[in-house]
């Protein structure tokens, strides 16, 4: 005879797998869309190409687009703090210390993050062709930190410990509370990475194209990388939610199948 705990056990298994591969079903068919919208946004690199397609334009205006290049100081680029002879034209300075405080419910030391100090410093920059040294056609980008997106590299991270005297020590225990350490970051969006823009791109006066926040609400993204490598990600990752539908289910269905198969040879015994 069959342990009969075993077979409620199996059917909740079993209905488990079904209800995650349909959640994930749900979010592969998402990303499908979004990657199916994505692929709809007319990709360009910053070259002679792109601004023949401007000028032929209607109000020398493209509502929104993708656009690939080498990010291009503008004049005098930023010199990282840290790093010697690294240079961008974004570049973000963090400090924040970690402390620790008494948690009287808990009876143990709960650490938290404060005093949180940020230093953003930009210049205008321009994204020019890959492979092209020369600047002749560019896309310029004018206020990069109306832009969402994670392209900004870190370059730098220092922790400082804080050092502990015996009055220091009685000072702590006594306000319940004690620095730990001060982080530094100092992130940069350096020259000559390569970055895509999505936003609306304009021709000005003097052939100068430029990439902006869109009119129409849409967003305006920076992301590191070609668009190729963009679209991969986004590949890879409906590729996951694909095969975690397939196990999920596979799994719910093996597991049925044996609870049906147990039930009915109980039945013949």
């Amino acid at each position: 005879m069959s342990d009969p705990l075993l077979n409620p056990l199996t059917v909740i298994c079993a209905g488990s797998c079904f209800a995650f591969s349909g959640l994930f079903y749900k979010l592969y068919n998402e990303k499908r869309q979004e990657i199916q919208k994505l692929k709809e946004i007319p990709n360009f690199q910053a070259d002679h190409h792109l601004l023949r397609i401007l000028n032929a334009s209607s109000n020398k205006r493209l509502n929104y687009v993708a656009v690939e290049g080498l990010v291009q100081a503008i004049g005098e680029p930023i010199s990282s703090r840290n790093v010697p002879q690294c240079y961008g034209v974004v570049q973000k300075i963090t400090v924040q210390e970690h402390w620790k405080y008494w948690n009287s419910v808990l009876k143990s030391w709960v650490s938290k993050k404060v005093n949180k100090q940020q230093t953003t410093n930009t210049v205008p920059f321009s994204l020019i062709q890959p492979g092209s040294y020369t600047s002749e056609v560019s896309v310029r980008v004018d206020s990069p930190l109306e832009a969402s997106g994670d392209y900004l590299e870190q370059v730098h991270k220092r922790l400082r410990t804080a050092k502990e005297g015996l009055v220091d020590i009685v000072l702590q225990e006594l306000s319940g509370e004690k620095p730990v350490a001060q982080e530094e970051r100092e992130e940069l969006l350096r020259v000559g990475t390569v970055l895509t823009g999505f936003g609306e791109l304009v021709l000005e006066q003097d052939k100068v194209m430029r990439l902006q926040t869109p009119r129409d609400g849409r967003s305006f993204v920076l992301i590191p990388g070609d668009h190729r490598s963009f679209m991969q990600r986004h590949e890879n990752s409906a590729g996951m939610w694909k095969g975690l539908t397939a196990l999920f289910g596979i799994t719910g269905s093996t597991l049925l199948a044996g609870f049906i198969h147990s039930s009915l040879k109980d039945k013949k015994n």
